[in-house]
């Protein structure tokens, strides 16, 4: 993506397939990263690449995100590791979201910043590992029937909404926190 770039790069050796979209190629060559192919309309990146696959997509329709998920899509992922959808400009950021929601019965985005991972909650989410750890509950736009286990608020057949209520900078009390919800649309932030 081209948000904030990852201030340390993960290790891509556990990865299939690893893409850049567009302008997020500027951060890959800097640090001499070779990604399996580029995409996009190009109207970001600084120089392309004759070394791997250019799929140019000028659709402008789609955001370049949506673009690069149909290819990897097309090609058989279902779960998808996305690095710098969040930071610099919040306008992508939700756009991010939204198309996260239009492909959750397609794919499984998990996304990673330098402060948090987050991703779309199923109906039930079990979090393993998270003793200690703030934990975000963003309704999109609205969430209900929000019961959860191990966190120090918890909720008990509740609702969140993006106008009236959401459940920000709540904290896991146990190494394994239950979110299970009844209807719409919720994020789970998980800070580092």
């Amino acid at each position: 993506m081209n948000g904030e770039p990852p201030m340390v790069m993960p290790n891509l050796s556990i990865y299939n397939i690893v893409c850049a979209t567009d302008g997020a190629y500027n951060y890959f060559e800097k640090n001499n990263i070779t990604p399996d192919f580029i995409s996009g309309d190009f109207d970001s990146v600084k120089t392309l690449p004759n070394n791997i696959e250019v799929i140019h997509t000028p659709n402008q329709n789609y955001t370049d995100f949506d673009k690069a998920l149909q290819i990897l899509f097309k090609r058989g992922f279902k779960t998808v590791d996305v690095y710098g959808a969040s930071g610099q400009e919040q306008d992508h950021f939700l756009g991010n979201l939204h198309t996260a929601i239009l492909w959750k019965d397609k794919i499984k985005l998990n996304f990673y910043d330098n402060y948090s991972s987050y991703f779309l909650a199923d109906k039930l989410s079990v979090i393993n590992d998270c003793n200690g750890k703030t934990i975000s509950l963003m309704p999109f736009p609205k969430t209900v029937g929000i019961t959860t286990k191990g966190l120090q608020y918890p909720l008990n057949n509740e609702d969140l909404s993006f106008t009236t209520r959401i459940g920000t900078r709540n904290v896991a009390v146990e190494d394994e926190v239950t979110i299970e919800f009844k209807t719409g649309e919720m994020f789970i932030f998980i800070k580092k």
